[in-house]
């Protein structure tokens, strides 16, 4: 059978999309895939997509071209207005994924607490139950090119060095951990430290370089999304906020310490190792604050203005975890 595929955004939610696409494609299925362009980056190396489509706008731009795949089943793992849009036009079977924004909105907004106990890949996975397909417990997939792996050596970096990778930035402010926080964990680490991030983050950047010193390698700025993917597959530890470099890394079955401020683990989008795993995840939260969660997704700034989800963050703790 025929599958299509639609995640729009963002890079964290398409990586966690990959047991999907697996399962489909271990079955025998033809996977189609449709993003935005600009996270093209995240699946154009998958082996197990058929045909990845994109958009830059609106997906009117690919309307014709979906039309004309007559699909046997649409999955829906965006699901919005959008995509219900999309699906009236194409008028096949689909199922959709329980994005269960009543239960985030009544966490974040009258503090009740429904949330089931359960992980995004896995109400990913139940739109495939009625084909019998289950999480095989491989955890997920990502992949760089050829290209990418030979950029890396280019850096000054060995694969079998001890070097700890520090994700400076994130898409909201209130997911960013703070430069001082940085600072301490490396001031308590004998691993090399490599920093990277976005044009975002350069000037925060340069002033943590500063400040830890010759131990430290700043990449901010000057890597694509797959090269950063490339400096985080041989790293032995990633140091990151809720991001999309935290999937990554769970993708590479790396040691995790995740640092959550606004947002919180159960949301059910923590980082996901294979059941196999000899790895790590140590996800670290400030307990207790009354404006936690403050938002399913971030802020430009803190709304009580003092940021004490990151700002409280048991440093010593997260050094401990550190391998």
């Amino acid at each position: 059978m025929k599958f299509l595929i639609l995640r729009f955004s963002s890079i964290g939610d398409i990586v966690l999309t990959t047991p999907v696409i697996r399962a489909l494609a271990n079955a025998g299925h033809e996977v189609h895939f449709v993003t935005k362009d600009k996270f093209k980056m995240v699946l154009e190396n998958n082996p197990n997509i058929n045909k990845l489509f994109t958009f830059k706008n609106e997906i009117t731009e690919i309307d014709n071209q979906l039309k004309s795949e007559n699909y046997d089943y649409i999955i829906d793992l965006h699901h919005n207005l959008r995509t219900k849009r999309l699906i009236a036009k194409l008028r096949k079977p689909v199922r959709s994924f329980n994005k269960l924004n009543y239960e985030k909105w009544l966490r974040v907004y009258l503090r009740m607490d429904i949330l089931p106990p359960v992980h995004i890949v896995d109400r990913y996975m139940d739109t495939l139950s009625q084909f019998d397909l289950k999480y095989d417990g491989k955890g997920l997939d990502y992949y760089i090119s050829n290209e990418d792996d030979i950029f890396f050596l280019q850096l000054g970096l060995d694969k079998s060095e001890d070097y700890s990778v520090f994700v400076v930035g994130g898409a909201h402010f209130t997911k960013q951990i703070p430069k001082d926080i940085f600072v301490n964990i490396a001031n308590k680490s004998n691993s090399k430290i490599v920093l990277v991030g976005g044009n975002d983050d350069i000037i925060k950047a340069e002033e943590i370089k500063k400040e830890i010193g010759d131990n430290c390698i700043d990449l901010c700025g000057q890597l694509s999304l797959n090269q950063s993917a490339a400096v985080v597959k041989y790293a032995r530890n990633i140091i990151t906020a809720d991001t999309g470099l935290m999937h990554i890394a769970a993708a590479f079955d790396r040691n995790i310490i995740a640092l959550w401020g606004n947002t919180i683990p159960e949301f059910g989008m923590t980082a996901l190792l294979p059941n196999d795993s000899n790895s790590i995840v140590y996800n670290a939260e400030v307990k207790g604050l009354r404006c936690r969660p403050c938002s399913k997704i971030g802020y430009d700034k803190c709304p009580k203005k003092h940021f004490n989800c990151m700002l409280q963050q048991d440093v010593e703790g997260i050094s401990l975890a550190l391998k």
